[in-house]
């Protein structure tokens, strides 16, 4: 049984770190340059994790690590940041909250992966719990922000899915920097046209870079692809919605944020949610299954 949870829980690290990076970001980095701190994001992290595996694509992996980059990094990215500039928090994070639906689709297009009924309950109960969560009363739909934010979670879920297709014939760590390099190469020329030189740094923005950069991109990604190798699309989409717990409990615990009755049970709603779309779970209720179905098949037999 511990085998089984291995996978999962080394995959809830990516969504759990990616969480913290809403705290990091507000509080330690430049906040008026999303294109500079997306750059800084992905192509230091991807160059430090090239320089320790040392290994460049071969034959055909040099155009798919360009796609896998430009849609999982240089497009995701910026995105992102637009959403963010454009939506509230609670509701861009609720728009992105559709993103294991999108990967049940692409996974079923793409690879033949059907969805199955409890995960698409979890996904819809996920992503409820993550409304309640998240959302304030008094929001101001932007269609700009909506666009932005469905926009990533359409070329992310494709470029996950990509991945699961393609079957890398390296280690997750020699892929994911392959990814942050070329994703980071089509950021760079964008920052500077859009928002000119880089700004002046100081001790906390180089700290924060560093955490977001080989904590909040680099391991997490790590750990996301491995689970994309590891396990179903749609178990590994479903962990993602972590991602707005652990930032809510973060903002909790340090900025002192207000936290009520509606988002502790969107708490529990995503963490039901989560926990319905996983293998492990699935495992655990066959054997109960099982005896329903032995239990209705002998009532439904005639009495002689």
């Amino acid at each position: 049984m511990e085998a089984n949870w291995r996978a999962p829980l080394f995959t809830a690290v990516a969504p759990i770190a990616w969480g913290s990076t809403y705290f990091v970001s507000s509080h330690f980095l430049p906040t008026d340059r999303p294109l500079f701190a997306a750059a800084m994001r992905a192509l230091p992290a991807g160059l430090f994790l090239l320089a320790i595996t040392r290994t460049l694509p071969r034959d055909d992996w040099w155009w798919k690590t360009a796609v896998l980059g430009l849609l999982n990094i240089g497009l995701f990215f910026p995105l992102i940041f637009l959403s963010a500039f454009h939506l509230p928090g609670g509701m861009a994070a609720t728009l992105t909250a559709t993103s294991p639906i999108a990967m049940m689709l692409f996974a079923w297009l793409l690879i033949r992966e059907r969805p199955t009924a409890l995960g698409i309950a979890g996904a819809v109960v996920g992503a409820a719990g993550v409304a309640l969560l998240v959302l304030r009363a008094g929001f101001q739909v932007d269609l700009i922000g909506v666009a932005a934010s469905l926009g990533a979670v359409l070329l992310s879920s494709l470029g996950y899915l990509l991945v699961k297709r393609w079957q890398p014939p390296v280690p997750m760590l020699t892929l994911v920097s392959w990814q942050l390099v070329a994703g980071g190469i089509v950021l760079v020329p964008v920052a500077a046209f859009v928002e000119g030189g880089p700004p002046a740094l100081d001790g906390q923005a180089v700290w924060g870079f560093l955490y977001i950069g080989l904590i909040g991109t680099a391991l997490a990604h790590v750990a996301w692809m491995t689970g994309l190798r590891r396990m179903p699309a749609g178990a590994v989409a479903l962990i993602g919605l972590l991602n707005p717990v652990a930032g809510t409990l973060i903002g909790v615990v340090l900025a002192h944020e207000a936290f009520g009755t509606a988002q502790a049970l969107g708490m529990m709603l995503v963490l039901g949610g989560v926990l319905a779309g996983q293998p492990a779970v699935h495992e655990l209720l066959r054997p109960a299954r099982k005896n329903v179905v032995s239990v209705v098949d002998r009532a439904c037999v005639p009495t002689p």
